[in-house]
């Protein structure tokens, strides 16, 4: 790696795409109620932000620092720093944009939100009523001073208002009470009066009776605030012991982590802010000034009453023509494979997939691996039912995927009650791959493994906002390759991966052997493209071998939708790359590697991510696309995307979204839909 070759922070990067999300919650051609959505999603993407990025680095830094700094490319110290200033940048234009932007075009399509103004008296009684009928039993109000006092713990990501009092012998006093916001719903509907349709916040109707909670006290002044804690699960040794029991330990203590952030608002005063950091042991970097309100991520509550108006036009999923024309599934992938892009195509395909094979009697074996499991699964359901129809299932399940640990240990124990056999997570290793394999007999009476190779995870949920794509085949070398994986899963028997590239075997060689490829087609004076498309890029190595081919001469377009830690368009190390980022109604989630090869091109998609927890600390499995119209298909849509001037933006040097120019005006997602349309 090149002393010259440099890289963006990791962290900085990823605020740059928070930025560019805030961006579109203030974008005017943007639907309203899809603005508030991207103001939800800000933040709720800050609030994870905080307790797993920021408590990291607040960890190193209480480390000793000559022991670890030596290891980073960045002083943690300078890092923090630089992210708090820029995460006050951008909360203060988040502020902005709801108090200027959001709330008065509510109220010009006749939504009001209470905020600061008192409610019209015909709401005071329905107020009144919601108070003593619904919060009132979540409330436990506290006095934080006085010899009376009880030691208080503060929830992680909850709502608490510390209430300044002053009592009956006139001495001042704190007090704290909960917002029950994670049991009720934050905005409550009130009556529509003359065809206005009202909100108003839990957190207000709480501050309208603060009297009847504290009866004998004056009321000086009320204060929202919030603790963000560490929330990253501490498993020391995976390698011994019942790994299942440790994963469900920590997830009991993932409530208890250290402070990463304390967000207060900033009326409040000094000398209370210095009280609640002493009395809640806190430290300066953990106070964080913000507006009245917290936990915005809860706009995803407030609904629309003019719906569908002021929401974008979400158009019916189409109908893949290709699995339509036979009465199963099977039939048509043993005509030909088939490629799904979602959402714009159902997700109902994948599961018939499933649903078909739990009760098609020629069906013998299912395997399948999980990340993240859908709330409410109908597939696996389907496995459920499988097992209990006589095949023999077997189900990976990634027990340490980020904030779906229960969630994937709840259907992992319905599905092994079942008779599913379950293979928990791997000590050491993430299972991130989104691959299945059927075994089946199809109308010829042979013995077919029927693939399916994912972008996204199986997830019906996130299958409706996710843009991914996903394989159904009969190739046996895939098949093949993808049945030795999931014998590695179960036996750890080592795999012969050829056609395919996987994480822990030969992702690496074989990417770095396909830029190579180009690097010397640039050399020799031929045409040398490659296209990316990934989610994050972080990994440092992969990085640097991109530099060496820009600087060869070979043309580099990059989509890349979060980190991006290559620093694009500098002179002499990344002249000839480019990175894109996109952001619309739908999450880029999809993965794909495009190498012109002096024109015999190689066109891959998969699971994996250039981090290096995705190339080199877990299992990701990347496949080739063959068919040529499949890989036209993923040309159309990447070619799209990177002349995408509507929702497209460019990073520079400074890690600016710079707006794409165009003559045409292209918003791929919408294009895409289309152009998928008119396929026969």
């Amino acid at each position: 790696m090149g002393e010259k070759h440099t890289y963006f922070n990791r962290d900085l990067s990823w605020l740059s795409f928070n930025k560019r999300i805030l961006q579109e919650a203030g974008n005017p051609d943007v639907p309203l109620y899809e603005r508030i959505k991207f103001l939800a999603i800000y933040s709720s993407n800050l609030d994870e932000f905080f307790i797993v990025r920021v408590a990291s680095i607040r960890s190193i830094i209480s480390i000793d620092k000559k022991k670890i700094y030596k290891r980073l490319s960045d002083d943690p110290r300078v890092v923090l720093d630089s992210i708090l200033r820029e995460v006050h940048v951008q909360q203060e234009e988040f502020g902005r944009i709801k108090r200027e932007v959001t709330i008065p075009e509510l109220k010009k399509h006749g939504i009001v939100l209470y905020r600061d103004e008192q409610p019209l008296n015909d709401h005071n009684d329905a107020i009144n009523h919601y108070f003593r009928s619904r919060i009132l039993s979540y409330l436990q109000p506290h006095i934080l001073t006085g010899k009376k006092t009880r030691k208080v713990f503060l929830e992680n990501k909850q709502l608490y208002f510390v209430i300044d009092l002053v009592n009956q012998l006139n001495e001042s006093e704190y007090a704290l009470v909960n917002i029950p916001s994670n049991f009720l719903d934050r905005f409550v509907k009130l009556p529509t009066i003359n065809k206005l349709h009202y909100f108003i916040i839990i957190d207000d109707i709480i501050r309208e009776n603060l009297d009847f909670l504290f009866p004998n006290y004056k009321i000086q002044g009320c204060y929202s605030i919030k603790l963000n804690r560490d929330a990253e699960l501490n498993i020391e040794d995976e390698y011994s012991g019942d790994l299942v029991k440790k994963i469900q330990k920590q997830i009991a203590k993932r409530n208890l982590g250290v402070p990463s952030r304390f967000l207060y608002d900033a009326t409040m005063s000094v000398e209370m802010a210095e009280y609640l950091k002493g009395r809640f042991d806190l430290v300066d970097d953990d106070m964080v000034p913000g507006g009245r309100y917290h936990n915005m991520n809860d706009l995803f509550g407030l609904k629309n009453p003019l719906s569908p108006e002021l929401e974008y036009d979400y158009k019916s999923p189409l109908k893949i023509k290709g699995i339509e024309r036979y009465k199963s599934i099977f039939d048509a992938i043993d005509k030909s494979d088939q490629l799904m892009h979602f959402p714009y195509q159902s997700y109902d395909y994948v599961l018939r997939f499933f649903n078909e094979a739990a009760l098609d009697p020629e069906v013998k074996q299912i395997k399948a691996t999980f990340y993240r499991i859908a709330p409410e699964s109908f597939i696996c359901n389907a496995l459920i039912s499988a097992a209990i129809n006589g095949k023999k299932v077997t189900v990976f399940v990634e027990l340490k995927a980020r904030f779906d640990e229960q969630n994937n240990l709840k259907w992992a124990e319905k599905m092994k009650a079942a008779g599913v056999k379950i293979i928990y997570s791997m000590p050491g290793l993430k299972v991130h791959a989104k691959v299945a394999v059927i075994t089946r007999r199809n109308s010829e009476g042979k013995k077919v493994n029927y693939g399916y190779f994912g972008t996204g995870n199986f997830n019906e949920k996130t299958a409706t906002i996710y843009a991914d794509q996903a394989l159904l085949s009969t190739n046996e070398k895939l098949t093949t390759e993808l049945d030795q994986l999931f014998l590695f899963l179960e036996k750890q028997e080592t795999p012969n991966f050829e056609t395919l590239l996987v994480s822990q075997f030969n992702i690496i060689d074989r990417f770095e052997s396909l830029i190579d490829r180009e690097i010397e087609n640039a050399k020799a004076g031929k045409k040398a493209l490659i296209i990316i498309k990934i989610n994050n890029l972080q990994h440092q190595g992969m990085i640097s071998k991109l530099y060496q081919a820009s600087e060869a001469g070979v043309k580099i377009d990059m989509i890349v939708r979060s980190i991006c830690c290559l620093i694009p368009g500098v002179k002499g190390m990344s002249d000839n790359i480019n990175v894109h980022r996109i952001v619309d109604q739908y999450l880029e989630h999809s993965r794909a590697f495009y190498f012109y090869n002096n024109g015999d091109d190689e066109l891959y998609q998969g699971s994996a991510d250039w981090m290096n927890r995705n190339l080199e600390r877990r299992i990701e499995v990347v496949f080739p696309v063959l068919k040529r119209e499949f890989k036209e298909q993923i040309l159309k849509m990447l070619e799209l995307q990177l002349n995408d001037n509507i929702k497209g933006v460019m990073l520079d040097v400074e890690l600016n979204n710079v707006p794409v120019e165009g003559k045409s005006k292209v918003r791929s997602q919408i294009d895409f839909y289309e152009y998928l349309g008119s396929i026969e």
